[in-house]
């Protein structure tokens, strides 16, 4: 009987919010969504409505990897269109699940700074 061969992601997170540096997570298993890794390392990522696509407040830019995680489905990008700043390469951190492929991933967090006010 062989192992069963567990396929794992790079997944590096950059930060437009001044003063913070880029983070390497290594080894991460898929079936997960970008949001749950980094909620899972510390790393602050707004999320309102829980993670469940009801909001747009865990918008990200997915700079690379796009074909590793699912689709961008319709209702995603409704609440997309909602976001601050929407870009082609805009996701919602919790409707990026990550595929069994494995590979590396690049995701830019918008300064979350601004939306304390509101």
């Amino acid at each position: 009987m062989q192992p069963e061969i567990c396929i794992m992601y790079n997944i590096t997170f950059k930060f437009e919010q001044k003063g913070l540096e880029p983070i390497s997570l290594y080894n991460i298993e898929s079936d997960q969504s970008i949001l749950e890794v980094a909620l899972k390392h510390d790393i602050e990522l707004h999320h309102n409505c829980g993670g469940v696509c009801a909001c747009s407040t865990c918008h990200l830019y997915l700079e690379k990897g796009e074909d590793l995680v699912e689709e961008l489905s319709e209702k995603e990008e409704d609440f997309i269109d909602r976001a601050v700043n929407p870009r082609l390469n805009s996701r919602l951190g919790c409707q990026c699940i990550l595929l069994g492929k494995g590979g590396e991933i690049v995701v830019t967090l918008p300064d979350q700074t601004q939306f304390l006010g509101e």
